[in-house]
């Protein structure tokens, strides 16, 4: 019984919208398919030596660099993630508004036994964790699909695509966290496009956060024009245009407050 403090990256992952799909569904059928998506989850995380913690109905909870130490270990999550994602679209071509949204964050955290002398669970317990889970819901305010704290990002910016996405206040906290979207791997090269919109994009965000609401906009519609249904773009036309009526007050950092888990 007991753990110890360790640096390790966790992941929290879910099915957007899973709560409406499992309605239409019997329940056999509902089962079958959990089993087949929770199965392929799986895979993925032992085939990048992940450990899974635990199952909670249609969410996965895992991490790395434990019980066997990894350096790699923000690596390792970042891609077993993106072959998640992939595996999704797999897996349900059918069911056209069945994705998965992702949470990963990196830090201190305690791993070991905890729970009682008869039951007990090998997990990880901390603010690392709790930001993961909380960075996992964050993704639906800005339609994104896998979201990385800061210390995630400065671990492996040279190895994935990534843009950031907000400087985030999540629920419970008091103090802002950076934010990123995991969105492709650099050595792939059907992922190249993606340099030219997270330019366009980042240039947009450098607008908003300098209170250039018009300029912004048009980079965020130019980002549209390049990946329609952009989630993160459609969020910014929609503040800057809100802080066009209502500007933030002088003394605004960029600061946005998640107000929900």
């Amino acid at each position: 019984m007991g753990g110890q403090k360790k640096r390790l990256t966790v992941l929290f992952s879910d099915i957007a919208g899973f709560t409406s799909i499992s309605e239409k569904k019997e329940p056999e059928e509902l089962v079958s398919f959990l089993n087949e998506y929770l199965g392929a989850m799986t895979d993925i995380i032992f085939e990048h030596s992940g450990t899974v913690d635990k199952y909670i109905g249609d969410a996965v909870m895992a991490f790395w660099g434990a019980p066997i130490s990894q350096e790699n270990h923000a690596e390792l999550a970042c891609r077993s993630t993106l072959k998640m994602m992939q595996k999704v679209k797999e897996l349900a071509p059918q069911e056209t508004n069945i994705r998965s949204r992702f949470g990963i964050a990196t830090g201190d955290m305690i791993v070991g036994n905890i729970g009682s002398y008869n039951r007990f669970n090998y997990t990880v317990l901390g603010d690392t964790v709790n930001l993961a889970a909380r960075l996992e819901a964050a993704n639906k305010m800005f339609g994104s699909s896998i979201m990385i704290a800061e210390h995630t990002y400065q671990e492996v910016k040279d190895i994935f695509y990534a843009r950031q996405l907000d400087f985030l206040i999540v629920k419970g906290k008091t103090k802002p966290v950076r934010v990123y979207e995991l969105m492709g791997e650099r050595s792939d090269p059907k992922t190249a496009e993606l340099e030219k919109i997270i330019s366009t994009y980042q240039k947009g965000l450098d607008h908003y956060l300098n209170r250039a609401w018009d300029k912004a906009i048009k980079q965020f519609q130019e980002v549209l024009s390049l990946k329609p249904e952009d989630g993160p773009s459609e969020t910014y036309i929609e503040r800057c245009q809100k802080f066009k009526e209502n500007p933030p007050a002088k003394d605004w950092e960029g600061v946005f407050h998640l107000k929900t888990k």
